[in-house]
């Protein structure tokens, strides 16, 4: 399960591996299999977007953000099907919004932007490292929105926001680094 305020309960069963592996809505909703870690699944999640953002980071700025776009838009629809398939509002194992946050934390991050000169991994690390923290820990309005806002929607916008606190910080930080 989610961490977070707003996370909703667990159903007494959890879905099998093959019945994500072999359903598209929840093969993508689980990040490909990685929403099936009994521990930390958000954490696994977020550990698929790491390849991802690595593929798209050299991307001009505006395709990035067109692409995130479209990856939340996305999101909405596929975690929305997903939890209407397992009959719960934002399960646990459902992780396409971690994915699609952590690409929104790393903006700050792109090499198009200069604002990260040298090596990027401990800033990688960094960014992986807030968009965890704000993720479970969700800061208002975060946990309000969380609970209030149904449907994929509301899936992944707690986790656009807890992106948006982390990039934020990791912008700001980057911006004071010296060079």
């Amino acid at each position: 399960m989610k961490s977070g305020q707003g996370a909703a309960a667990a159903p007494a069963w959890r879905p099998s591996a093959r019945l994500v592996l072999t359903t598209p809505q929840h093969l993508l909703a689980f990040g490909l299999g990685a929403g099936l870690s009994p521990k930390g699944p958000g954490t696994a999640g977020t550990l698929v977007a790491v390849p991802l953002w690595l593929a798209m980071q050299h991307l001009p700025w505006p395709a990035y953000l067109a692409a995130l776009a479209a990856l939340f838009a996305f999101g909405c629809w596929v975690c929305g099907a997903s939890a209407r398939l397992l009959g719960v509002h934002d399960y646990g194992g459902i992780v396409f919004d971690e994915v699609v946050g952590f690409l929104a934390t790393c903006v700050p991050l792109l090499p198009a932007l200069g604002l990260v000169q040298g090596h990027p991994w401990p800033w990688l690390l960094a960014a992986f490292a807030l968009f965890r923290l704000f993720d479970i820990w969700k800061p208002w309005p975060i946990a309000a929105l969380d609970r209030g806002v149904g449907g994929g929607f509301g899936i992944m916008l707690d986790d656009l926001l807890a992106a948006f606190y982390a990039a934020a910080l990791l912008g700001f930080a980057a911006w004071l680094a010296p060079w």
